[in-house]
């Protein structure tokens, strides 16, 4: 007898005990052909390697494919263990999310310039996977590259709480490591999920921004139109695919057939890919199922691969995305409203003089100080750096005014005792910059 999807069979003879008969959404073509296309790859890459593959159609949210092993009887590679709902790191594949919501909230474009260089917050200072930096790129490129900097800048001006909000208000359960609240580290990889999670979410991008909960067992009380959850306007959602629909492909693979952004987690522990068209999601998981790393593994080079053969082993030509939904800003960087050519963080205001932006350069937002060395009694007081802005500058501490910045923009600040300081200086124009600071 044919063996086919038993992590599938598994899971829907535990969920309909007492049915005799149980329908699944799956196609068995594309079904057998990607479970041998797992199996192919994980012989390839090494023993102990699993792989996971979810397809699903964008519209209905059916499930097209579940493999969640390439052999079910292999215990080296614990074959029985189904990866498509484990919950792993998933690496750069929220970032994707981050930029939807700096499109939605119409602070960048694609077309924006946005730095990537060296940036401190607090104790956290975000590399790139290469340890190198790229200086100014447009948004677009920051994305289709997975440089880190940028993303981090836009997720510490979105704001990690509501990112994780919003994909859990799209239906995906977010798992953060015990007692730990949403940080920018989760840009990076810093939480979990799980892989039929992130294909859910993923499908949203060709749906306009909805998603519908996937669905693999068929059942007689089954409404006609799957219930839908917002993750994004649909301006954002078609802007994001259109981005990654420009993503450089894997070797020897066709350019601008796919729309896809790949993962890789710290340590080389997780490898990801997912990927749409106009008809269906798929995604591609790698790594050990006991979490070890496996030195090399990449979601570029492991993943992405595969991706792309699965796109082609389902026998279907490629669909082109939906075109860009009304009222979608369409435009080169010069001819974009002057607040969106370049991105900027919280606190720059634009400028239409030769002026620079006022910044607080100093203290970092985040950081803390060490102003009571010697008990609370031994106060020092703490220096206060600007640049930018319209003299007079007026330093702010906690609300209150405390004098102004001297000619040489510094100004040295008694701080009010320890624990946490915000501190805001304000030019002549209204301009301002915040930083908070905690003194210890």
């Amino acid at each position: 007898m044919p063996l086919l999807a038993p992590h599938a069979t598994d899971q829907s003879l535990a969920i309909m005990k007492d049915d005799r008969r149980i329908q699944l959404t799956l196609d068995s073509t594309i079904q057998k052909s990607l479970e041998q296309l797992a199996k192919d790859r994980a012989l390839a890459i090494g023993p102990d390697v699993s792989v996971g593959i979810l397809a699903v159609d964008n519209e209905s949210g059916d499930i097209l494919a579940h493999v969640g092993s390439p052999d079910y009887f292999d215990t080296r590679r614990a074959g029985q263990v189904d990866m498509t709902r484990a919950v792993r790191s998933p690496g750069s594949t929220l970032k994707p999310f981050i930029y939807g919501l700096a499109f939605e909230d119409g602070f960048v474009h694609p077309e924006s310039l946005i730095e990537d260089r060296p940036v401190r917050y607090g104790v956290y200072a975000p590399e790139n996977f290469d340890m190198t930096f790229q200086g100014t790129v447009t948004v677009r490129k920051a994305l289709q590259m997975s440089l880190n900097v940028p993303a981090i800048a836009l997720l510490d001006r979105v704001g990690s709480s509501r990112l994780t909000a919003r994909i859990r208000q799209a239906g995906a359960n977010l798992i953060l490591p015990k007692d730990e609240t949403p940080g920018l580290a989760m840009g990076l990889g810093g939480v979990g999920v799980t892989l039929n999670d992130l294909v859910r979410l993923y499908a949203g991008f060709p749906r306009q921004g909805d998603t519908v909960p996937l669905r693999e067992i068929v059942r007689a009380d089954d409404k006609a139109e799957p219930e839908t959850r917002r993750l994004l306007d649909p301006s954002a959602a078609w802007l994001v695919g259109n981005v990654l629909m420009g993503t450089p492909p894997p070797d020897n693979a066709p350019h601008n057939r796919l729309a896809f952004k790949t993962g890789t987690s710290y340590g080389y522990r997780d490898a990801w890919s997912v990927g749409f068209d106009g008809r269906m999601t798929i995604g591609v998981w790698v790594g050990r199922p006991d979490g070890a790393p496996v030195p090399g593994l990449t979601g570029r080079t492991a993943a992405a691969p595969i991706l792309f053969d699965a796109f082609a082993r389902t026998g279907k030509l490629p669909m082109a995305l939906a075109k860009a939904p009304k009222g979608t800003l369409m435009a080169s960087n010069a001819k974009l409203p002057l607040p969106l050519r370049r991105f900027r963080p919280a606190g720059d205001f634009v400028r239409t003089g030769s002026e620079q932006a006022l910044r607080i350069q100093f203290p970092l937002n985040g950081s803390r100080i060490d102003a009571y060395g010697g008990g609370e009694t031994a106060q020092s007081a703490m220096p206060v750096k600007v640049a930018g802005g319209v003299m007079p500058l007026t330093m702010i501490v906690n609300g209150i005014a405390v004098g102004n910045i001297d000619s040489r923009r510094q100004k040295l600040v008694d701080p009010p005792g320890p624990g946490f300081v915000r501190l805001t200086v304000m030019d002549a124009t209204g301009a301002a910059d915040t930083v908070v600071v905690r003194i210890q």
